[in-house]
């Protein structure tokens, strides 16, 4: 059962901003990753699921209901977290969550409590005194504590310390197992890796791929890791096989190499000596940025 629904969604703000054409389907308890550089139109496309503004053309549902006008029912079954939340600072935490409990009807405070202890936090707190981690958490627990049947999560990490992240690496995969359908952007790779089935990646306000999980370990390549005997094994290797990645002191050196490749491959480590070989499955990150092909540094790919 598909429980969001993009269908030839567009935006548009002028001056290339915005997103064109969106057409995206996210079946019931699904966790799916979208993945795009900053202003690609991420943040954009989970307002509009929002129903916060009119689209240009196309339409956005979620179960059923077209999200613009369906706004008030999708809030009820729907946990959001923006990318950047405007609180009330004069507020501590505890009344900022009664609030947002009071305006939902939510009566049932369990929820929010075992959120709590998961994030450690002290919620009585008045907010302007909370650091950015705190607030991140702040909204997490809004979003989460009306045990929502769908999550509409952007960054949902952003300024968590490691453990912290992992905790809510945790707490998405019980979600899931819970039946959640969740879509999140984040610009960990790590955290959709381990918990998405599909990741979209979007660029310019364009979908431009979508990739179940998955097929990354089967991707038409592979990536051995190769310690040789000495440097003269390593540089002969690496005359035969252009592409080598050398690593620590020229001895030890990464291959990618294609799947119809990997006779000829075989063939050539045949004419050197080698201590060891190591396939390493090809990760979300390496299979991004393979994909954009270097355009740009890292952090704008985010």
């Amino acid at each position: 059962m598909k429980v969001i629904e993009l269908r030839y969604l567009t935006k548009d703000y002028g001056g290339g901003k915005g997103i064109f054409d969106v057409s995206l389907a996210i079946e019931e308890g699904e966790v799916y990753g979208y993945l795009g550089p900053n202003g690609a139109g991420k943040s954009t496309t989970i307002r509009q699921l929002m129903g916060f503004s009119r689209p240009d053309s196309g339409a956005a549902f979620i179960k059923g209901f077209e999200c613009r006008r369906g706004q008030k029912e999708i809030q009820k079954i729907t946990g959001y977290l923006p990318g950047e939340i405007a609180f009330p600072e004069d507020m501590t935490g505890t009344s900022y969550l009664d609030l947002i409990a009071a305006m939902r009807g939510t009566k049932d405070p369990s929820m929010r409590q075992r959120l709590r202890e998961i994030f450690e936090i002290n919620t009585d707190v008045r907010i302007r005194r909370m650091s950015k981690g705190m607030k991140q958490k702040l909204g997490l627990i809004a979003a989460f504590m009306h045990d929502p049947e769908i999550l509409l999560l952007d960054e949902p990490t952003s300024g968590l310390d490691p453990i912290m992240q992992n905790r809510f690496i945790e707490l998405i995969k019980e979600e899931q197992k819970r039946g959640k359908t969740i879509l999140m952007s984040s610009h960990i790779f790590e955290e959709v890796e381990r918990t998405c089935r599909r990741v979209g990646i979007i660029r310019e306000g364009i979908l431009i791929r979508e990739i179940p999980v998955e097929q990354l370990r089967s991707s038409g390549s592979r990536k051995y890791r190769i310690r040789f005997e000495n440097r003269e094994d390593a540089a002969a290797m690496e005359k035969m096989w252009k592409g080598a990645e050398p690593s620590q002191g020229g001895e030890e050196m990464e291959f990618t190499v294609r799947d119809r490749d990997i006779n000829d491959f075989i063939l050539s480590l045949s004419k050197v000596r080698i201590r060891s070989l190591e396939e390493k499955n090809q990760t979300l990150e390496e299979y991004f940025m393979e994909f954009y092909g270097g355009d740009g540094d890292e952090s704008s790919l985010l």
